[in-house]
């Protein structure tokens, strides 16, 4: 059993990818070649957005988006407390501060009451500039953005949206991508949109904005590649990967959103009672990119995990620590938030496995295991 399972997907659309990589190398244009264009036009019908402007990783389309819109030193850019790194690590490298919130107890997204008290924190020291937030939809669950758009306009930020992991989700009746400001997305492999190395992409209506991440992924190219206007990024997609991506994307629309919403409601029936569940609200769909159990506290989440592992069960940790923990943010002001939903979740999240291919004797299997530990 895999944690999440390629090869299974690779089965499935074996003849259609194995044609489209042929037809990349036949054709010759390895580096922004044809396919490139075509899926940044498939994903903006997909979307409703004006722009995709696609580019080597996720991290980098983050990177472009805060060069783009000048994030920079003297800076404060807000954040969920349960991400990766990557969700700040390109501002941070810009010369901007994070500065973390706490994340809502039910859907683990940034708790809007958090982001507020934050801002107003930073505002009343007067060192850092109230700059940009950044949500994160956390495993493909879309955060709350009507509550977070109004504080982002209230305070005059530029509102990002991290839909790394919610490819594929909605949220009242528009899709993950096109929630924000901007929006960026990553194509690694595990993701619901995912390709066969690295890849990711900004979506945007902002024409100024896009222009501009397509000049810095390109070393900030002016009218030509010799003609250099700004300083940017070596971050183009292999023409390989958007012809891989060009496949997946229309397995994702055609079925596997839909069965991962059938294998999450089959979990959720089951094991609803038995453990905290992630709330996926009404009028949202997440794109489960990862489906999160907690269990009662460190101790047992322990024995949930050893349990996993005696019936060779892979099971995964997202997030072992809170972003105020890494050291590498050691000694960022806080600004006196608690961050206790936050730490809570790390010390009781488990990750189980979850895919569109998971057979339901799989997931019987999963589910009668992790109920022997409740």
């Amino acid at each position: 059993m895999r944690f999440i399972d390629l090869k299974a997907q690779y089965a499935a659309l074996k003849t259609e990818i194995d044609a489209a990589v042929r037809r990349v190398i036949s054709g010759g244009q390895f580096i922004m070649g044809d396919e490139v264009e075509e899926l940044e036009r498939e994903i903006c019908e997909c979307l409703s957005v004006k722009h995709t402007v696609s580019c080597a990783n996720g991290t980098d389309a983050l990177q472009m988006l805060y060069m783009a819109y000048g994030v920079g030193r003297g800076d404060a850019v807000f954040c969920p407390d349960v991400t990766f790194v990557s969700s700040v690590e390109p501002a941070f490298m810009l010369g901007a501060t994070p500065v973390f919130c706490d994340i809502d107890p039910l859907s683990y997204n940034l708790c809007p009451a958090s982001l507020e008290r934050q801002i107003e924190a930073v505002m009343s020291e007067g060192r850092l500039r109230p700059r940009a937030i950044v949500a994160v939809d956390i495993f493909g669950n879309p955060a709350d953005y009507n509550a977070i758009k109004k504080i982002a306009v209230r305070y005059g930020l530029i509102l990002i949206e991290d839909a790394a992991q919610s490819f594929g989700g909605e949220y009242e009746g528009k899709k993950c991508g096109a929630l924000a400001d901007s929006a960026i997305t990553s194509f690694f492999p595990v993701k619901p949109l995912g390709c066969y190395g690295d890849g990711g992409a900004v979506m945007t209506d902002d024409d100024g904005i896009a222009a501009l991440c397509r000049s810095i992924r390109i070393h900030g190219q002016g009218s030509s590649k010799y003609e250099n206007a700004r300083i940017g990024l070596n971050s183009r997609l292999d023409t390989i990967q958007a012809a891989i991506l060009r496949v997946k994307l229309k397995a994702l629309k055609d079925y596997e959103i839909h069965k991962r919403q059938e294998a999450a409601a089959r979990y959720n029936d089951a094991l609803a009672g038995e453990y905290e569940l992630q709330l996926v609200a009404p009028r949202q769909k997440s794109a489960f990119a990862q489906y999160v159990i907690l269990s009662k506290n460190a101790k047992s989440r322990g024995a949930l995990l050893a349990r996993l592992k005696e019936k060779d069960i892979p099971a995964m940790v997202y997030y072992p620590l809170a972003q105020h923990r890494l050291e590498v943010f050691k000694g960022i002001n806080g600004y006196g938030e608690a961050f206790g939903v936050a730490d809570s979740y790390c010390s009781r999240t488990v990750a189980i496995p979850f895919h569109p291919y998971l057979e339901p004797e799989e997931q019987d299997k999963i589910i009668e295991a992790v109920l022997e530990c409740t």
